[in-house]
């Protein structure tokens, strides 16, 4: 492995780090701070984004699209688009640490089921790396001074929602030999489309306060633009390393080419493949 390739990983690695943890403390930030409590109308603003970077992209040919049959894409969208969602509104309600405890306990959740209902084997030393992340996300729950029900509810349905959507991107992408690049292409506008239109009542629901008649500020709104800007940086990043990776995962290895999905739309939005 020569000195310049090591040096281009490490970069990516950084940036893509950077970019991450940007774009969650830009929304925390918009939520908390700057009294924008409207996760699921901003998500749906990520998830526009994301389509228009990854089109630009493709009309740039950093990796070529692949058709995808409708209903596939139609079932991706809804259950990715919940799950990013129901994390984005998880963030809202909760502290940034319990927000990232939440996205942790994924991973061995998701094992879980795989476990049980695929009957996919993982070694001693995966499920005993796993149990020391579930007993720091326990410690970190319990001792959160910001927990609160609601949060909870919405964290523990994001968790649910999430682990199906992974091992579903998992299974599409062997059954279809595409990218992760290749099937968010394909359903963002979907995802989006869902979102824009329910998310105003999601979180009038939630919040009784009305994404149109808030008064926009010139900090939130540098704050969205600042946020939508680092989203589409984040998803470039992962055109390339997904060009020349299509699913090859083999069934039962570690980790599944798709477990940081939700991150890479966290959106806060936020896991794509893992770097």
């Amino acid at each position: 492995m020569t000195a310049s390739f090591q040096l281009g990983v490490i970069g990516s690695l950084t940036l893509s780090v950077a970019s991450s943890v940007a774009i969650v403390l830009c929304n925390k930030a918009l939520i908390s701070t700057l009294g924008f409590p409207f996760a699921t109308t901003l998500t749906s603003w990520h998830l526009m984004m994301t389509f228009c970077t990854l089109h630009v992209a493709q009309r740039m040919h950093f990796f070529e699209p692949k058709a995808i049959d409708g209903q596939t894409v139609i079932l991706f969208g809804l259950l990715n688009g919940t799950s990013i969602g129901l994390l984005n509104l998880s963030l809202g309600f909760n502290s940034i640490g319990f927000y990232q405890m939440t996205k942790l306990a994924i991973i061995p959740f998701t094992v879980m089921l795989e476990t049980i209902f695929l009957k996919k084997r993982f070694s001693e030393s995966i499920k005993f790396s796993l149990l020391i992340l579930l007993l720091g996300v326990g410690i970190a729950s319990v001792t959160d001074l910001k927990l609160n029900l609601l949060g909870s509810v919405l964290s523990g349905l994001a968790i649910a929602t999430t682990c199906v959507g992974q091992i579903l991107t998992n299974t599409i992408q062997k059954r279809l030999k595409v990218s992760s690049t290749q099937l968010l292409y394909q359903s963002a506008p979907y995802q989006a489309a869902i979102l824009f239109a329910s998310g105003p009542f999601v979180d009038q629901l939630l919040t009784n306060r009305s994404v149109f008649a808030h008064k926009y500020s010139a900090p939130v709104v540098g704050f969205i633009v600042s946020v939508l800007l680092d989203r589409g940086v984040r998803e470039l990043q992962h055109v390339p390393r997904d060009r020349d990776n299509i699913a090859g995962d083999v069934p039962g290895s570690w980790p599944p080419q798709d477990m940081a999905w939700y991150c890479r739309l966290d959106t806060p939005c936020c896991m794509t493949p893992s770097p």
